[in-house]
């Protein structure tokens, strides 16, 4: 053994249970009580116990099990100090024990202590707190001396073997664990070539063709606005002005959703303040800012989009409210306008084809929900997702 062998802790994967059923963990509560209490009725059954024996026994025995409790917490944050100084008050609970004439479970509790010593602690530590444990009970049994090697030598290797198990354990827990995360990295970069390629798909065929309708529509435009003034002339002008603005917008929503595919959208914020800039809008954000996932990102963009929208559609210049609220496990949106109430059926068929319908089917689909109906003065969207 090296150095370090003798001087380190078990690793932390080693001193901490692996999480267990519930059926599994009341089944290993049961046994360990038997034990205990066969312990103590080997104790005080045969043999005349006085009554002030059997109550320090039953004291210290509820000692020993707040002790071992505040033992186990304290290997587990590796505090050497405290861990030996718990030991010890076992040890001197064994020492009480015999007193009281429970010779066995004062040997059950230094057998245990030189034990969990060799399990938990730094060898160095360990090695002579097990040996002075093993000959406090080597003194007191009295046992022939081969009975006492044999004993004392099994409780060690026993105890070393234990080590090494709680060892192999935690190294089959952290590599179970690297390989978790190692799958989780290689389906996030499949999810992501996968995104990338969607996105070049959607960039070479939707953005390409918006792109050159756009430059056909203002070149349509130009040559309209050529010829004499006339009511046809006027009509077709404000049709094809509105197609190019229906052109421009769909070439920016596809670039915010070629964005979104490839991980690299602005800031929920900066893009409110944005969506905001043009109408008599507030915004307020509430909370921890931090960084959202691509899906809730993207819902609370179309969601907060939809509903300023609507409002300008169904209560123009009316002054609206957003506020953006970040809680511990979701992100809340809430768009409240101050124009007259409507009924909810009318923005479900707004004319965008998305209308509250969609917003609540894409609020779903992260498990999130979306309220929407007339406020104290006017209509407000409410946006919840897990996040």
């Amino acid at each position: 053994m090296n150095r370090s062998t003798w001087t380190s802790w078990p690793s932390e994967e080693a001193l901490t249970r692996a999480p267990r059923a519930r059926s599994r963990a009341l089944i290993g509560c049961f046994v360990w009580s038997a034990v205990f209490l066969g312990l103590l009725w080997k104790a005080f059954a045969v043999g005349d116990a006085a009554l002030w024996q059997i109550g320090v026994s039953l004291v210290l025995s509820a000692g020993c099990v707040v002790a071992g409790r505040a033992f186990l917490l304290s290997t587990r944050g590796h505090r050497l100090l405290p861990s030996l100084g718990f030991l010890v008050l076992l040890t001197a609970a064994a020492v009480g024990a015999l007193a009281a004439g429970a010779g066995v479970l004062a040997a059950a509790l230094w057998c245990g202590c030189a034990v969990v010593a060799l399990v938990r602690l730094p060898l160095v530590a360990a090695v002579p707190f097990t040996a002075a444990a093993l000959l406090a009970y080597a003194v007191v049994e009295g046992d022939g001396w081969l009975t006492t090697v044999i004993t004392t030598g099994s409780l060690c290797l026993g105890g070393y073997v234990l080590r090494l198990d709680a060892e192999a354990r935690g190294s089959a827990r952290r590599l179970l664990a690297q390989e978790r995360a190692a799958r989780e990295a290689e389906a996030g970069a499949a999810a992501l070539a996968e995104r990338s390629r969607i996105a070049r798909e959607i960039h070479d065929v939707l953005a390409h063709s918006l792109s050159a309708q756009l430059v056909h529509l203002e070149a349509a435009r130009l040559l309209i606005e050529r010829e004499p003034s006339a009511a046809f002339r006027d009509q077709v002008l404000e049709r094809v002005v509105a197609a190019r603005s229906m052109a421009r917008e769909g070439l920016a929503e596809t670039r915010q959703a070629l964005s979104a595919l490839r991980g690299e959208m602005t800031p929920v914020e900066d893009f409110l303040r944005h969506l905001v800039a043009d109408g008599p809008a507030g915004i307020s954000v509430v909370g921890e800012r931090r960084e959202l996932t691509a899906e809730a990102s993207q819902t609370v963009r179309r969601v907060a989009q939809e509903a300023l929208t609507n409002t300008r559609k169904h209560a123009p210049g009316a002054s609206v409210s957003v506020r953006l609220e970040y809680r511990p496990d979701a992100v809340v949106l809430e768009v409240r306008d101050a124009g007259g109430h409507r009924p909810a059926g009318e923005l479900a068929v707004s004319g965008s084809g998305y209308g509250l319908t969609g917003m609540r089917e894409r609020a779903e689909l992260l498990g999130g929900t979306l309220e929407a109906g007339p406020g104290e003065e006017g209509f407000v969207v409410s946006l919840r997702v897990p996040a």
